[in-house]
């Protein structure tokens, strides 16, 4: 069974395909993963494995292992581009996510004035007044839309609350017009027996109407690089995902990024 991918709450410097030399961030468990998503081709395992049994990390603890590692990386003359929030889950659930961007803000200031704040968001939380006003202060507030159309997203994302559908994930994030990324994974496979792929012409149609609601800064498309959980997932052929986001460009006249 796949598992979790990060074992400590801050990790790497991680060379990132769309984001450069990364220090990532990991506010959920270092041995069990909490996501309001479950996707079948997430990185990190199903949720099924468990939150293990180390917990969530504190506010204190996070700045705490934070500072020590951009000093010493600041000592030894290490590059950096981005401090990147991700790891095993949804960073958005930790109860003091707003009060963490503050403290990773002021130590990059500190240390890495250069460097962008990033966070990898699957977009369930943005709707909530604390964590939308932290994400706003983030350089690159990177926020998931895999499917505009609920059947497909279901499959896809998996999300544990029966009242997360694309309609109300797109409204709450057209408050982040011109101020994010909208990052959305392309993919073909199957899944218990029904057929998956986000890439047909219908999909990408609604796509592009959800793009143009939220009016994003840049869009992000890319497929599967890692292994995943479903085995059965397609990567998309680059030459593919860049017709499509030529396309996607052309409706929306958004810059849309390749990987």
């Amino acid at each position: 069974m796949q598992t979790v991918l990060f074992h400590e709450t801050i990790f790497g410097p991680i060379h990132s395909r769309r984001l450069g030399i990364s220090l990532g961030i990991n506010l959920m468990p270092n041995d069990g993963k909490i996501c309001s998503f479950d996707c079948l081709y997430c990185e990190a395992g199903f949720n099924a494995q468990g939150p293990g049994k180390d917990g969530i990390s504190s506010r204190e603890s996070v700045k705490r292992q934070l500072k020590n590692k951009l000093q010493k990386m600041h000592e030894a003359g290490d590059q950096l581009n981005v401090i990147t929030f991700s790891g095993n889950g949804e960073p958005t659930l930790h109860p003091h996510f707003a009060e963490v961007v503050h403290d990773v803000i002021m130590l990059r200031d500190r240390f890495y004035p250069e460097a962008k704040v990033s966070v990898l968001s699957n977009s369930t939380m943005a709707g909530k007044p604390a964590v939308a006003k932290a994400l706003k202060l983030v350089d690159n507030n990177i926020l998931k839309l895999d499917s505009a159309i609920a059947a497909t997203m279901r499959i896809i994302n998996r999300p544990q609350s029966p009242n997360v559908i694309p309609e109300g994930i797109i409204e709450d994030l057209k408050q982040f017009a011109g101020q994010c990324i909208i990052q959305t994974m392309m993919l073909r496979g199957d899944w218990e027996g029904r057929h998956i792929d986000n890439t047909t012409d219908a999909e990408i149609e609604a796509l592009i109407k959800a793009y143009k609601a939220i009016a994003p800064r840049e869009i992000m498309l890319y497929s599967i690089d890692r292994k995943t959980p479903a085995q059965s997932l397609e990567k998309i052929p680059i030459e593919e995902l860049d017709k499509i986001g030529k396309r996607i460009e052309k409706a929306t006249g958004v810059t849309v990024q390749v990987n």
